[in-house]
């Protein structure tokens, strides 16, 4: 490992330490006696003039990855996460990460600024104070009346429930954070003129229509009558609305997706950009940010590496009488790095406004024992497995036609099953050792 940082869960106040000052109510309170008056308004002209990007949930796993690659693009970022399920450690590992970065690949660049609230996006009280800290001052607007008047200039949403089960077990739960969140957050966005907004939505919204055998389209499922030509060259039409969802979380996905083409609809000053994830997997390639949540993920990945760490007896496998290769459940897989990057060309390729959805997979499909296969010559262990009966909401192939992102972001996935095998076996080797050691 090129460099090395802590790690473990710790507890940070209620506003987190960063690279800016943690205070947000009284910012530039000290005059130095080192600057004349002139100086200090080019200070505070040079501040309130650095753009920011809000990142909601930015301590996870996807959100992580994301802010990283939003920093090493140049951006300033601020973190807004309540640490329910991540540990702020990571906060403390993505900005040893980014110094090392540029004084190591960027030397001489502009370091981008982290920051971090520990706080709840539904929390609207402190919400407010934490986006009053970043409004630009009157006297540095362009134009006095103009409503963008905020440094913050786009806003990526993460701060959402995502387990498949939990959300059958508990769905207001899901509605309440997911959908509510969601209604309150844009309101309280739009009070400061902030309309650049990049959605984080799932494969889930396109329900039983993923088992059709194709390639999924956004046309497939549309917030607004689509007319399109598929690959047979055939007219369709597509109503507004959904098929054959399957569990509360994918409805909340829907609605949520439909709740922002409203909104882009009935005030146009709104970029909203709603990106359906498929499956991410992987991890950075350095092995220091990956998918460790404070609760135990159900997806497949993690219980891999759980029953490779010898945390559980066997993997169980869900189904092998799908209508697939192997018998197995089909995923489309996409590094989680790939995936974020695609938030990266969501934010600076949409020039248009209104809404529009994009598929962020790799238009690939492997299935869970391909995955297995995989891991098992990545790590040369042998992954015990053993086959129990479908599980509730599952369906047997998603896999994501990805055309539109390539054709309008210039986005496209990189990175290949086996390379995120590898980059989660060095995450494993190198950095779950050493939280689970801080965190006894």
């Amino acid at each position: 490992m090129p460099y090395s940082t802590s790690s473990g869960a710790s507890s940070p106040g209620r506003f987190s330490s960063g690279s800016e000052s943690g205070d947000i109510d009284t910012p530039f309170t000290e005059r130095s006696i080192l600057f004349d008056d002139h100086d200090i308004d080019v200070a505070v002209q040079q501040s309130v003039n650095d753009q920011h990007i809000l990142v909601v949930g930015g301590c996870g796993f996807i959100g992580s990855h994301t802010v990283w690659e939003l920093a090493k693009a140049g951006y300033n970022v601020v973190i807004i996460d309540n640490l329910s399920n991540a540990f702020s450690s990571v906060f403390d590992r993505l900005e040893t990460m980014v110094t090392h970065h540029y004084e190591t690949v960027k030397p001489g660049c502009r370091q981008p600024s982290l920051k971090l609230y520990e706080a709840d996006f539904r929390d609207t009280e402190t919400l407010t104070k934490i986006l009053e800290s970043y409004e630009t001052p009157l006297g540095f607007r362009q134009h006095p009346n103009d409503e963008q008047r905020s440094t913050i200039s786009g806003v990526i949403h993460f701060a959402a429930y995502k387990a498949v089960g939990e959300s059958i077990k508990q769905p207001l739960k899901y509605y309440a954070n997911n959908v509510g969140g969601l209604i309150d957050f844009c309101d309280l966005l739009s009070d400061f003129g902030i309309r650049n907004f990049v959605f984080s939505s799932s494969a889930t919204v396109y329900g039983t229509v993923a088992d059709i055998g194709v390639p999924l389209r956004e046309e497939y499922c549309s917030q607004e009558t689509t007319v399109f030509i598929d690959e047979d060259d055939q007219k369709k039409v597509v109503q507004a609305g959904c098929s054959g969802l399957t569990n509360p979380y994918g409805r909340t996905k829907w609605m949520c997706e439909a709740i922002l083409n409203d909104l882009a609809h009935a005030d146009p000053s709104w970029t909203i950009t709603a990106l359906r994830y498929f499956n991410p997997i992987g991890c950075d390639e350095s092995g220091l940010l990956g998918e460790d949540p404070r609760t135990a993920a159900t997806n497949l990945m993690p219980v891999v590496l759980r029953v490779l760490t010898g945390e559980a007896p066997a993997l169980n496998i869900y189904g092998d009488d799908y209508d697939t290769p192997d018998g197995t459940a089909v995923r489309d897989y996409i590094h989680v790095t790939d995936l974020a990057r695609g938030h990266l060309a969501a934010l600076k390729s949409r020039a248009d406004k209104g809404f529009r959805v994009y598929n962020l997979g790799s238009g690939r499909g492997h299935s869970v024992l391909d995955l297995v296969a995989a891991m098992e010559q990545v790590s040369q262990r042998k992954i015990p497995t053993q086959l129990v009966g479908r599980r509730e909401g599952d369906v047997g192939m998603c896999v994501a036609k990805a055309g539109r992102a390539q054709e309008e972001l210039g986005w496209r996935t990189e990175k290949t099953l086996e390379t995120c095998c590898r980059d989660v076996w060095r995450f494993l080797e190198h950095v779950v050792a050493e939280d689970s050691r801080a965190k006894i």
